[in-house]
């Protein structure tokens, strides 16, 4: 399974970020830059919202959700990275 540390996140730069959580934690805060998709819809219709050519990081509060998600989707083909840690390692590296 691929993933990402936070560290790892902050050295680059203009790259897709999704962040799976609520809408309401999305807007309470979230990590600079990331999109807002629903887990549910994500794993129902990902052709509308990811292409295959182009790579993803992926987080949720703590990051196992994410990480469930990463890999049903690398099994479709889709090349997709967990944050390791989610939202909750992101606040502790900043």
């Amino acid at each position: 399974m691929n993933s990402i540390s936070v560290s790892e996140l902050l050295k680059m730069n203009n790259c897709n970020i999704i962040d799976i959580r609520s809408v309401e934690k999305f807007n309470s805060n979230h990590i600079p830059g990331a999109k807002n998709i629903q887990m549910e819809s994500l794993l129902i219709s990902p052709n509308m919202y990811l292409k295959k050519d182009e790579k993803y990081y992926i987080y949720c509060q703590k990051g196992i959700s994410s990480l469930k998600i990463c890999n049903i989707l690398k099994n479709q083909g889709y090349d997709v990275y967990s944050i390791n840690g989610g939202y909750e390692a992101w606040i502790l590296q900043k």
